[in-house]
């Protein structure tokens, strides 16, 4: 009897030890938990997910941001959030792109195009606004992570609010997020 509880109480702190592994640990890439849990669907006709991104969308072409369309968004959000990252660059995470305070009706984005109402903050470029994939040279094709956010209230951040800014501002107030990722290497 005494060894089936000590084996009851081991696998009750291993899953507490597994459901806890979801944190963060404070790290700037990391993504809030939607509050409900609802996923929303970010697509583009430039690549599909997991695709490699076009020339035309990196620092060796146009440099401008994908075409983006959006469906799935919660009838209740308040405003959108994007945040475009690199995890695999050398230094850690380098953020390509991050704009707040979007219109909660947007479902389309075309190719260049500033989203309508939002503010962008700096991006690891040290400018505003979007800053394609332009991975070292030699390095194996690196992952972009765009993620879309539905929120629950406008996070009103200051311009040059930075990446982990706005995932605080996220937290907690995070309806649905939906994921594209593409791909990009330089030769």
């Amino acid at each position: 009897m005494r060894r089936s509880w000590m084996a009851a109480v081991a696998a009750a702190a291993a899953m507490s030890v597994v459901t806890g592994c979801g944190d963060d640990g404070g790290r700037q890439g990391a993504t809030p938990s939607p509050t409900a849990g609802r996923r929303l669907t970010v697509t583009s006709t430039a690549y599909g997910d997991g695709g490699t991104i076009p020339r035309r969308h990196t620092c060796d072409g146009a440099d401008v941001s994908p075409p983006l369309a959006l469906t799935a968004v919660p009838p209740h959000t308040a405003s959108l959030a994007l945040l475009l990252q690199d995890p695999d660059a050398p230094h850690g995470t380098f953020t390509h792109w991050l704009a707040w305070d979007i219109d909660p009706h947007t479902r389309q984005l075309a190719a260049g195009e500033h989203p309508q109402g939002a503010t962008e903050g700096r991006n690891d470029f040290k400018r505003p606004g979007y800053g394609g994939p332009c991975p070292p040279r030699g390095d194996r094709p690196h992952h972009y992570v765009l993620t879309v956010y539905a929120t629950d209230r406008r996070l009103s951040l200051a311009a040059g609010a930075a990446p982990a800014d706005l995932l605080r501002a996220l937290s907690g107030h995070t309806l649905a997020t939906g994921t594209l990722t593409g791909r990009y290497g330089r030769r």
